[in-house]
Formats: structure tokens, C-alpha cells, sequence
């Protein structure tokens, strides 16, 4: 689930080279900051610690391989209810207000969320209160009591409104362009659900999903701080241990990416017109990920990058506009979405074809590679110092089957050239890989303006 000024060339002798760009930054594996260790429990249960004795608090994150992507149709929005009710209380702590009150006074702010294919639980802690935040959340997954089931159903059902109109229509971007490219697969449902499934849910479907996907073999454990290993593992046999091995999780495989160009307007009475543009985007163990990270940086990553150039401080078409990767274990979408005037709407997508294009016709120069990737080994470094990003990079890492350190990422990352960039640009942005979404107020003229931009645009067949 994430986001100027006009290039001046740099003196030959200024340029900075593949090699020397290497040796300016420090390698991000050292041997006390940052540093994973990874155990096992006996009943399947991964724990991860990444130490960082500079800083003053911890992070503890517990992961579950249980996503909308897990569900039966009939039971469509299960995960998310669950993750709900776990914190109306549990046998240690017997209703919301104690168990928030234990983690509050150890530092911390008890949160969730559910994705499509996992769900955390997290909290930030003071690092002498490890003890405190790992029996609340061992207690909340091992022994909830599922209660106040009626009052959260008509939470959840209030949430679900941010997604529809006055008509009860789905007019959220992302839900639509999900449907839109997976169709009938268990990545197109709602992660909320619908409201009829909602309505269906009980109990029991609450104590099936627990007793299915909570257990040892689809969680993992991440803190990260000034923590101890030995400290973290031990804590974890305690409060985690006793929970079921279980069976891991499966997934029905994605469908192949569909033959485009794909648009669905969606006709909305609001003053600005959102928009969704898709392309297919390979999972993070793929040989070609990293330049699709590098295509993000140099689409949006600053008042430098091309599209808030192109489209925002040179021509003022927009106010938001972002792009970003969208990746699961087995599938993913880039996606540029943003929102404007109905009546620039031709315009705004005309320009930002025409950026994408440019980048599958034309190599990246040198010196804008560079400075992404320079960048993106920056950006991972200033992690070193977020606890929480360092439990959000490990423990999903982890959980999708995809764990990867970051100087490793780096290495991938700075080995792609603008040649390789290209031949991945050229290869995604085509018309027929885009899948696209407007929900606005559109006219008769910006709809057939969109579809001829889809039709027979900048982007080459």
C-alpha cells in the first residue's frame, strides 16, 4: 500500500561515476545497527530482530499471512472484521479500555490493518517494556474473546461509506482498478468487504479465520530498537509459543495481467475528478523490480521528478498526483493516480502519457539514474533510524515470502542501467498493458477526450 526546477548538465569533471557513487555512501549492512537476526520457534513461528541501540524506543510488529485474497466469497471482508473485534478484548485484558491502557502506559498506541494478502498488529514501546507489549498482543491473538460483535459490525459498516456514493456504488479508485485488472480473483474483493457480507458475519466465521490463519506458520514477529535478541525470543516463547503450528497459507494464483487499453469512468458529483492509471508491476523477488523502484523515483519522488514537473509546476494542470508500487507475493501494478478539475482531466492524463512514453522511447540520462539511486540508498539509510521502518521493511518482507536486507537491495537497485530501465519502461507502458479509472464528473467531451488518449494516445500499442 505510497508518493521544480529544470535540469542543468554537470561538468564532466563534476559528474559523479557508477564506481565513485558507490564508494560515497557506506554499505547499510554493519554489525550492530540495523542487524536482523531471525529465529524460529517450534511451532513455526518466526521471530526477527533488528537491533538499534542509538535510538530511544522500540517496535513491535506482529504479522499474519490472512488478507481479503484468503477469503470465500460469502465471508468477503472476514480478515478486516477479525482485526476488529481482537481488540475488544481477551482473556488478559477484558475489554478495549484495559488492554489499551497496558500499552499506553508502556509507551505505546495499540494499532492494526489489513491489506489484501496480511494483516499487522503493531505498537510502538519504551525498550524496558517489551514484556508489556508482547503479553498484550500473544493474549489478543491466542485467547480474544470476540465480543461487541454487533457494535463493530456497524463500525465497519460505517467505514465501508468512505468507499460508495449516495447510492451505495463503489466509487473508490483503487477498489475499481483492482477489479478491473484481477476480475473474478481473490485480489479484485474489497478488504473491507460489502455490505451484505458484512451483515452475514459472525461469530463463528470470526473463530474459523482466527483458528485457520493464526497460528505459528503464517506469523511473524518484528521488533526493532535498542532491543536484545535473546530478550525478544524469549518473550516470544512465552506469550506466542503455545499457539498451533498450523498449515501455511495459500494463494490462488493471479490471473494473467488482461489485454488493455481497460478504462471504466464512474460518474461521481464531486468538484474534482480522481483518477487511476495501472500498469503491471512484477513481485519484489523479480530480476526487473528493482528498475520498476527506479521508474518511481524518477516519476515522483521530489519537485525534481518528471511528473510533478511536467504536470504541476510548469503547466499547474493538478494538485495531487502521485505514483507508486503496488506489490503483492505474486503480482503487482504501478500505478499513477491523482485528482483535478473535471474539465482538465484530458489534459492531465494527455501529459502524463506523453511522460511515460518518453520513458519507454528514451534511456534515462546517466546523471538522473544516478541521483535516484542515490537516493533510494539514502532514503533506506534514514530507516536505520525509524524502528518502525525497520519493522515494516522485515516483517512484511517476511511474511510475503520476499526477506531481503537492505544493502542487498541497494546492490539490485544500483545495478540497473538506463539501458535495462528503458527495456522495462518500453516493455509496461504500452497501451495495451493500461488499465485505467476515472471517478468524477465528467462530461460527453472529457469522456470521448479520455478514450481517444487510451485509443490511440502518446503510449505505442
Amino acid at each position: 500500500m505510497t508518493t521544480r526546477r529544470v535540469k542543468r548538465s554537470t561538468p564532466p569533471a563534476a559528474r559523479p561515476s557508477r564506481r565513485g557513487r558507490s564508494a560515497a555512501l557506506p554499505s547499510l549492512d554493519t554489525e550492530s545497527w540495523g542487524r536482523l537476526q531471525r529465529a524460529e520457534l517450534p511451532n513455526g513461528l518466526r521471530v526477527l530482530t533488528a537491533a538499534a541501540p542509538g535510538l530511544h524506543s522500540a517496535m513491535v510488529g506482529l504479522y499474519v499471512r490472512a488478507g481479503s485474497r484468503h477469503e470465500a466469497p460469502a465471508v468477503n471482508g472476514i480478515s478486516h472484521f477479525l482485526e476488529h473485534l481482537l481488540f475488544r478484548g481477551s482473556e488478559g485484558w477484558p475489554d478495549s479500555v484495559a488492554m489499551n491502557a497496558a500499552i499506553e502506559s508502556a509507551g505505546g498506541n495499540l494499532n492494526g490493518v489489513t491489506a489484501r494478502d496480511h494483516g499487522c498488529y503493531f505498537t510502538p514501546l519504551h525498550p524496558t517494556e517489551l514484556g508489556t507489549g508482547l503479553s498484550v498482543l500473544g493474549n489478543l491473538v491466542s485467547c480474544p474473546l470476540l465480543k461487541e460483535i454487533e457494535v463493530e459490525r456497524e463500525v465497519i459498516l460505517e467505514e465501508i461509506l468512505d468507499e460508495v456514493d449516495a447510492e451505495g456504488r463503489d466509487i473508490d479508485p483503487d477498489n475499481l482498478v483492482k477489479r478491473l485488472v484481477f476480475g473474478d480473483h481473490p485480489l479484485a474483493r474489497k478488504i473491507g468487504g460489502t455490505p451484505a457480507s458484512v451483515r452475514s458475519l459472525t461469530r463463528r466465521h470470526a473463530r474459523a479465520h482466527l483458528d485457520r490463519f493464526y497460528t505459528g506458520e503464517n506469523l511473524v514477529l518484528a521488533v526493532a530498537g535498542p532491543v536484545r535478541h535473546a530478550e525478544v525470543l524469549e518473550l516470544a516463547h512465552r506469550h506466542l509459543g503455545a499457539l498451533p503450528r498450523g498449515a501455511r497459507a495459500v494463494e490462488r494464483p493471479p490471473p494473467p495481467w488482461p489485454e488493455g487499453p481497460l478504462l471504466e469512468l464512474k460518474d461521481h458529483d464531486d468538484a474534482q475528478a480522481e483518477f487511476t492509471l495501472a500498469f503491471p508491476c512484477p513481485p519484489e523477488q523479480h530480476a526487473d523490480y528493482p528498475a520498476f523502484l527506479l521508474l518511481r523515483r524518477v516519476l515522483d519522488d521530489g519537485l525534481s521528478s518528471r511528473l510533478p514537473f511536467e504536470v504541476v509546476e510548469k503547466r499547474g494542470l493538478a494538485y495531487s498526483l502521485h505514483c507508486g508500487l503496488d506489490t503483492f507475493s505474486d503480482a503487482g501494478m504501478l500505478v499513477v493516480d491523482g485528482a483535478c478539475s473535471p474539465r482538465k482531466l484530458g489534459r492531465v492524463l494527455e501529459r502524463i502519457l506523453l511522460v511515460l512514453a518518453e520513458l519507454a522511447e528514451k534511456p534515462v540520462p546517466e546523471a538522473e539514474l544516478l541521483r535516484v539511486q542515490r537516493r533510494h540508498r539514502m532514503m533506506l539509510a534514514f530507516s536505520l533510524d525509524s524502528p518502525a521502518d525497520l519493522v515494516g521493511w522485515y516483517g512484511a518482507g517476511e511474511i510475503l515470502s520476499a526477506p531481503e536486507g537492505f544493502e542487498a537491495r541497494c546492490r539490485r537497485v544500483e545495478a540497473v542501467t538506463p539501458a535495462s530501465l528503458q527495456r522495462v519502461a518500453a516493455a509496461t507502458f504500452r497501451r495495451t498493458r493500461l488499465a485505467g479509472v476515472v471517478v468524477g464528473r465528467a462530461g460527453a467531451r472529457e469522456r470521448r477526450a479520455v478514450e481517444r488518449l487510451l485509443d490511440g494516445g502518446p503510449l505505442p500499442a
